[in-house]
């Protein structure tokens, strides 16, 4: 069994919301930059709401953040050296937390350049423009954008792994599912919110995405409880009320797991993304309290 030495960090509501916020943000940021890049001419209009909508979730991931520092208005300390004597920008490669913190912060800036874009090129289409292909220069910032994306939403779960925490020191599943839940609860979400500008080919598309991220998301809770199992921890996070909430996360994986079936259709829906999106919270929920009682 593996030994902890470390006093709980009291990570509660507020870390809780920017991990899930996080996921949010990088994932629908992906999805929309593959939507540009692979998808018709009709699906630049789902990319522009996915670019859209990730700028306003990168910047609650920021001030979640921001109030749980304790002291909001020192937030700039995790940027800047203050040491007396010292200097400069304060990075530090040997640092979980300040690389998190400069992640977020550069894909704050590219998902802010993608979403001017974006709401630029929303406004021309509404005034009745049809030549909207992105300039060449957008791509690239979609590019960075995605890679940004992706590691801040594993970061959330690697950062876990990392400490000396009960739980989460006893997986290296975590950035994995956090990676896969992030993608799966995105992808129900530019389902539910994109009804009126995809076609029936594209949402089933997304649909079946979403069952595939689901898969993965399976998969890496799998590998997540075997980790713990063999650290002699799994009990430590099913005590109390946390069995009935990874109950409810895997009945979350039914909706997007049948998209996966001949009848995708069948699958989508308001109801369902809502179950999507609730039962990733509800895996952050589970993730982050039951390692600290």
């Amino acid at each position: 069994m593996t030994e902890h030495f470390a006093t709980r960090p009291g990570w509660e509501w507020w870390i809780t919301l920017y991990f899930f916020t996080a996921g949010l943000a990088g994932g629908l940021y992906v999805l929309a930059t593959i939507f540009r890049f692979r998808g018709t001419a009709r699906d630049e209009s789902l990319a522009r709401m996915g670019f859209m909508w990730a700028f306003p979730l990168v910047v609650l991931c920021g001030v979640f953040l921001t109030i749980d520092l304790g002291k909001p208005l020192d937030f700039w300390h995790m940027m800047i050296n203050t040491t007396p004597g010292a200097g400069g920008l304060n990075w530090k490669p040997w640092s979980p937390i300040s690389i998190g913190t400069w992640a977020l912060l550069v894909f704050s800036v590219l998902s802010f350049i993608s979403f001017i874009f974006a709401y630029s090129m929303e406004r021309r289409a509404r005034a009745g423009d049809t030549d909207l292909a992105p300039p060449g220069f957008a791509r690239i910032f979609n590019v960075l954008g995605s890679i940004a994306g992706l590691f801040l939403a594993s970061y959330t779960g690697v950062v876990l792994s990392v400490s000396n925490q009960w739980v989460w020191s006893d997986s290296w599943a975590i950035g994995a599912l956090f990676v896969a839940s992030g993608l799966s609860a995105s992808a129900a979400l530019m389902a539910w919110v994109g009804r009126a500008r995809a076609d029936a080919s594209t949402e089933a598309r997304l649909q079946r995405a979403d069952g595939y991220f689901a898969l993965l998301e399976l998969v890496a809770l799998v590998l997540f409880f075997g980790t713990l199992a063999m650290a002699g921890a799994l009990g430590h996070t099913l005590h109390g009320i946390y069995w009935v909430l990874w109950i409810l996360v895997v009945l979350s994986l039914i909706p997007p797991l049948r998209a996966l079936g001949a009848r995708a259709q069948a699958a989508g829906g308001a109801v369902s993304a809502l179950v999507v999106i609730v039962g990733v919270l509800l895996m952050r929920i589970a993730v982050i309290f039951s390692a600290q009682y």
